[in-house]
């Protein structure tokens, strides 16, 4: 089964690029510069960022829906980022490397099924979960740490 990632539309973002940190700061975001690759991986062009970019580290709600699941935690996004990665049947390194919850929504946005997936092996993850079709949309999320990584759909 087709399935297609989306990284996030940075135009939510984009008033934070540049900003001095104490304006930050104030909005609780931090901006960190990347010492190591992979560690900072960018949720708009989903991927790791290099040493020497500079990254926003914020509160995002990913999951909006008025219900149990809605949900909300910290992401990076690369400062500056402009292009949301957007393609189909193809894995970003930065998902690819590590070790994911994927967790699939109804149209209501309940949660329907969850499991973990290495993502050398996603697309095994994608394909049975996209099989059912209660299932709306997938969110992946870094296992690790928690965080939102990125939604996906059927082609």
């Amino acid at each position: 089964m087709s399935f297609r990632i989306l990284g996030l539309d940075p135009a939510p973002f984009r008033h934070y690029y540049g900003q001095p940190d104490t304006a930050l700061a104030a909005s609780h975001v931090r901006r960190y510069v990347a010492d190591t690759t992979p560690g900072f991986p960018d949720r708009i062009e989903l991927r790791d960022v290099e040493p020497g970019e500079s990254v926003l580290l914020l509160n995002y709600t990913h999951q909006s829906g008025a219900t149990p699941y809605r949900a909300s935690h910290a992401i990076f996004v690369r400062e500056g980022a402009e292009t949301p990665f957007d393609a189909v049947d193809t894995i970003p390194s930065c998902l690819r490397s590590r070790m994911l919850s994927v967790r699939g929504f109804d149209r209501d946005d309940m949660m329907v099924d969850a499991d973990l997936a290495e993502g050398a092996v996603l697309e095994d993850t994608i394909a049975r979960m996209l099989s059912d079709p209660a299932i709306a949309y997938l969110h992946a999320h870094y296992a690790k740490r928690g965080c939102f990584a990125a939604r996906i759909h059927r082609a």
